[in-house]
């Protein structure tokens, strides 16, 4: 697939790098904490964490786009999502998306989550317009709301988003982050923070109505399981269900606490995550990001050195692009990952 500009948004696709570092050598930063031998099997001793972009105010989101060539990610603050390619380097891809209303709105106004459904078009989160929405990237079109309400009711803030590869499904996680008054804002509709499922006919359902703050997503390597991480201080776990045949979430169980994990930074949560092809979860929050077996020991922790919000495995599948704070960060890995919408 040959990625086109769409046409309607030339007025806010911008190709021109702003002023951030880029440099063919990147700097490193953070280390990797090792605590179990089986870690080396997916990291190598060696492995580096670079810094390849910095300046930014949040960053979130990252996704790789294979036939590009190039990783997406955005800054939820100011309103873009950026590209970065190994050639090209950074640039601005899309300007004030996420919330189309009178500013100001809230304190991350701007698209969160995206990824790529299985026909490889782009998937956002758009926090302030309370929508999930879909941006063809081979075609000359603009963004269009996939949902922006169920049963009626507004969403909070789609937060994160995940294309099942086989069963046709779109799940999305809907906390309050993206409302000024998050819980107490008096635009919210919905009572709860919920994990939805559009399946392939367009019909919504919320499959879990009992989290206090679902999150990020991600699904095992055989597609079977779906793994919900829940930014809460009071419960800092990750979820999985079960996934029935045509979709829908079945049994759940904690897979992973992060409780007793030590703190580095302050406001460290459960955020964003990612699975490799042995089924390992990759993880941001306490600590950076948690490298956990299917089985659920944890086998070392990536710090960075600021918050990690979320990740994506990129280049070949063994690059894992993280987004920390202000820095877009990435290391090589041993590991294979999973690429969205695969």
């Amino acid at each position: 697939m040959r990625f086109l500009l769409p046409a309607l948004l030339l007025s806010s696709l911008v190709t021109t790098p702003p002023a951030v570092a880029q440099s063919a050598r990147f700097t490193t930063t953070g280390r990797v904490v090792r605590l179990a031998p089986a870690l080396d099997q997916v990291l190598a001793p060696d492995a580096q964490i670079e810094i390849v972009a910095a300046g930014f105010s949040h960053l979130e989101g990252p996704v790789w786009v294979p036939d590009s060539s190039m990783l997406l990610f955005t800054d939820s603050k100011t309103r873009t999502i950026y590209r970065w390619t190994a050639v090209g380097g950074l640039s601005k891809f899309l300007e004030n998306t996420g919330y189309t209303g009178r500013l100001p709105y809230s304190d991350e106004p701007g698209s969160n989550g995206l990824a790529l459904d299985t026909k490889g078009n782009l998937l956002l989160c758009d926090h302030g317009d309370r929508r999930l929405a879909r941006l063809p990237l081979a075609e000359k079109s603009g963004k269009i709301t996939v949902s922006d309400h169920y049963r009626g009711q507004r969403y909070n803030s789609p937060n994160d988003v995940l294309a099942h590869p086989t069963n046709g499904s779109l799940y999305f996680t809907d906390p309050p982050y993206g409302l000024p008054g998050q819980e107490r804002d008096p635009r919210r509709q919905t009572p709860v923070a919920g994990v939805y499922r559009l399946d392939a006919r367009g019909r919504v359902s919320r499959e879990v109505a009992d989290l206090t703050r679902p999150n990020g997503l991600a699904h095992s390597p055989d597609g079977r399981t779906l793994y919900v991480s829940v930014s809460d201080s009071l419960r800092p776990v990750i979820m999985a269900y079960a996934l029935g045949p045509k979709g829908q979430l079945g049994k759940s169980r904690v897979f992973f606490d992060m409780a007793p994990l030590p703190k580095v930074r302050f406001r460290e949560v459960p955020d964003g995550l990612k699975t490799d092809r042995a089924g390992n979860v990759w993880a941001t929050g306490v600590g950076g990001i948690s490298i956990i077996s299917p089985a659920g020991q944890l086998l070392g922790t990536i710090d960075t050195g600021e918050v990690a919000a979320n990740c994506a495995w990129g280049d070949d599948g063994r690059t894992l692009y993280i987004a920390s704070g202000t820095w877009l960060c990435r290391l090589k890995t041993k590991a294979e990952g999973i690429l969205s919408g695969q």
